[in-house]
């Protein structure tokens, strides 16, 4: 019988694959060098394990151990991490899975340099950018007869309120949605179509620079958001290996950066912070529930409308996507307390089970409406055919029929199509002319 300690606990075998946890333990701070902290936490990347010595424990008190997937010491590079924990998730997204990614952890435990990193040097980029990189990557290697469209939002959760980091006023509030085919989605949510790596990245910081941060006593740019930069991968294969005709298939990579957990004795949080810590402590609350709901085998009810960002990671959290947890932790005595409590947070979430699948053909796949539209303006410069006295196509091709659209569930700020901006301005005159 195995033992329900922190680190043995192993649940019964289901169908599904477990979300993956991984520990990154950063570095001493160099005002926890000037104060004279000791490191009380340590990673053993060979074996998977933590370490974590109570500092005010007695002498012959064993530490507490912690097993994950992976753990990564205080000298890991950027890239190396990116490689063991998110790569394998951004292949799978490319196929046409759903994939998350993030980052959990005390206030300064390094999630948004885990996340974010920083431009220059390269080497320092963190799981983002090495994202971008990987998926355009990918694109420039498509075969003849393989289109890729990829388009990106970004979002933050900040006093339970949802806002869009890349409309014209970020601070407006937005609603949450929920229908059978895309489960939970932000309803008028600002969506860019990107094209290369460059171009997400600039998406990326233009959105970065409406987040809220602020400064406490524990982090001098603290987060005070939960942020979600989402990338939707579209790919139409028509070369016919997969199966005669077209086959599309759709990957969703959510990026999240949580906010910290926090203690109002070290922050020193007052006034507007303390509402701020306030809420994400509640919602950090309210996603330790639904993952305890999850593993114990027992619960009847998930509590994700408990709060909006276990709403939006509903389908991350037992759901169809496959899932990676990066749990971040101080390696300092005096954060003992905080850090047990994160790894023991993260030891449930390796519990949880998930089924992803490939999101095939799926009824909302951009994609296809470009290439009906296309094939349209192309059938209508070629005069193949024209519009009648009622506004319907009709010619030699397939008939088409124009249909007011409603996009409800993002704003597209830029949709390029396979034929020349000239090309669709003759087109849209001619159907002025016809009608």
């Amino acid at each position: 019988m195995p033992s329900k300690g922190d680190e043995d606990f192993v649940p019964k075998k289901k169908e599904g694959e477990c979300v993956k946890v991984v520990v990154r333990v950063r570095p001493l701070s160099r005002k926890e060098i000037q104060d004279g902290h000791d490191e009380a936490t340590k990673a053993d990347e060979d074996s998977g394990r933590i370490t974590c010595q109570n500092p005010k424990a007695d002498a012959d008190e064993p530490p507490k151990c912690f097993t994950f997937d992976a753990v990564f010491a205080p000298s890991i590079t950027q890239r190396k991490l990116y490689d063991v924990c998110s790569a394998p998730v951004v292949a799978s997204v490319l196929e046409g899975f759903n994939g998350t990614i993030f980052a959990y952890g005390q206030t300064g435990a390094g999630k948004t340099f885990t996340m974010e990193g920083v431009q220059d040097p390269p080497e320092l980029r963190g799981i983002i950018p090495n994202a971008f990189q990987q998926i355009f990557d990918r694109v420039a290697l498509a075969a003849e007869g393989v289109q890729f469209l990829v388009r990106a939002s970004y979002l933050e959760i900040y006093n339970e309120e949802v806002r869009d980091l890349l409309a014209k006023d970020p601070k407006n509030r937005l609603d949450l949605k929920e229908n059978v085919d895309s489960g939970v989605y932000v309803k008028d949510l600002t969506s860019f179509i990107v094209k290369s790596s460059h171009e997400i990245d600039q998406v990326m910081q233009a959105g970065k620079k409406n987040r809220s941060v602020g400064a406490t006593a524990m982090n001098a740019g603290s987060s005070r958001s939960h942020a979600i930069f989402t990338i939707i991968v579209e790919c139409c294969d028509s070369t016919g290996t997969v199966r005669t005709g077209e086959h599309i298939t759709v990957g969703k990579l959510n990026l999240v950066d949580l906010a910290g957990s926090e203690r109002q004795s070290k922050t020193q949080a007052t006034g507007d912070r303390l509402k701020e810590a306030t809420k994400i402590n509640l919602s950090l609350s309210a996603l330790g529930n639904v993952i305890s709901a999850l593993v114990d085998g027992k619960s009847q009810h998930i509590p994700y409308r408990d709060s909006k960002l276990t709403r939006l990671l509903q389908d991350s959290l037992g759901g169809n996507t496959k899932t990676v947890m990066c749990a971040n932790c101080g390696p300092a005595g005096y954060n003992y307390d905080e850090t047990v409590s994160t790894l023991r947070y993260a030891n449930r979430a390796k519990n949880i089970k998930n089924k992803p699948k490939i999101n095939e053909d799926p009824k909302d796949a951009m994609l296809r409406e470009f290439q009906d539209e296309i094939a349209r303006l192309k059938a209508q410069l070629q005069g193949k055919g024209t519009y009648d006295e009622n506004g319907e196509w009709q010619g030699e091709q397939k008939e088409y029929k124009e249909v007011e659209k409603i996009v409800h569930k993002e704003v597209i700020k830029e949709v390029t199509v396979g034929v020349s901006e000239e090309e669709l301005s003759k087109a849209r005159d001619r159907v002025e002319t016809n009608r």
